[in-house]
C-alpha cells in the first residue's frame, strides 16, 4: 500500500499540509501554546493536567484521552522518534479524543503524529461545534526513525491554518493505533525541532506494514 499526499480538507479557507521546511520553536508568537504531555504519566488520563498549575492553560481533555510513556523510558508505549522527551497522547475508547480550550485560539493548529496501520483525522471546531478545519491523516512510515524498540516511529509534523476562533479539537482514528505529540495552538508549525524534513517526507512514499502492531504494547499471557 503506497502512502499518498496528505488529504487536505478545505473548510472556510483552511489548508492542511505536511511541513516542508525546518521546524523550530523559535520565532513563535507569545500566544502559541505547545502541549508535550511530559509529566502526565503512563496510561494516566490527561484530564485537567493543562488546567492546573504550573501549566494552567485552561485546556482540558475528554476522559478517553491518555498519556503514554515510551517503553525505552519505562512505560508501555510501542513508539519512538517522538519530538519531545518520552510521553505522547493516545486514546483507548471511542473514535476520537477531544481537547477543549476555554479561551479559544486562532490562526493555526499543528502537531506530530504516528499511525503506521490505520489512518486518522483531526477536526478543529468553533464554540458551536462547527468545523473550522479538518485534516485527514494518512498512515505514516513503519520504523522510519531510529529507536531501540518502538514501532510507531517516527512522528510526522503536520499543521493547518483556519479562519475564526477554535474552542475544541477532536483527535480521531482507531483505538490504540494513533499517537499525537507537541500539539501546538496558534501556529501551523509544531513547536520543536525535528529530523530533516526531506528524510520525513521521503519515507512517506513507503508502505506501512500489517495490522498486528499496537501503540500500547499488550502484555504476554502467562502460560
Amino acid at each position: 500500500m503506497k502512502l499518498g499526499k496528505v488529504i487536505a480538507s478545505v473548510v472556510g479557507g483552511s489548508t492542511a499540509f505536511i511541513l516542508a521546511s525546518a521546524l523550530t520553536a523559535t520565532g513563535t508568537k507569545a500566544a502559541t501554546v505547545v502541549l508535550d504531555f511530559e509529566g502526565v504519566g503512563d496510561l494516566n488520563p490527561v484530564g485537567n493536567f493543562y488546567d492546573t498549575a504550573p501549566h494552567d492553560f485552561d485546556i482540558t481533555f475528554s476522559d478517553n484521552a491518555l498519556g503514554i510513556v515510551d517503553e525505552d523510558a519505562g512505560g508501555s508505549g510501542n513508539f519512538g522518534g517522538e519530538p519531545s522527551r518520552d510521553t505522547v497522547l493516545f486514546f483507548l475508547g471511542g473514535s476520537a479524543a477531544r481537547m477543549n480550550v476555554l479561551n479559544g485560539f486562532t490562526t493555526g493548529f499543528s502537531f506530530f503524529y504516528s499511525a503506521i496501520n490505520n489512518p486518522g483525522f483531526v477536526r478543529v471546531l468553533d464554540a458551536s461545534d462547527n468545523v473550522l478545519a479538518q485534516i485527514d491523516l494518512p498512515t505514516t512510515p513503519f520504523n522510519g526513525a531510529p529507536d531501540p524498540t518502538g514501532q510507531f516511529s517516527p512522528f510526522v509534523p503536520i499543521g493547518v491554518t483556519f479562519q475564526g476562533t477554535a474552542f475544541a479539537v477532536d483527535f480521531g482514528g482507531t483505538v490504540n493505533q494513533i499517537g499525537f505529540d507537541n500539539i501546538t495552538l496558534g501556529s501551523a508549525t509544531p513547536g520543536t525541532t525535528v529530523p530533516e524534513p526531506t528524510t520525513i517526507l521521503g519515507t512517506l512514499a513507503f508502505s506501512a506494514l500489517g495490522g498486528s502492531t499496537w501503540l500500547k504494547r499488550r502484555r504476554k499471557q502467562q502460560g
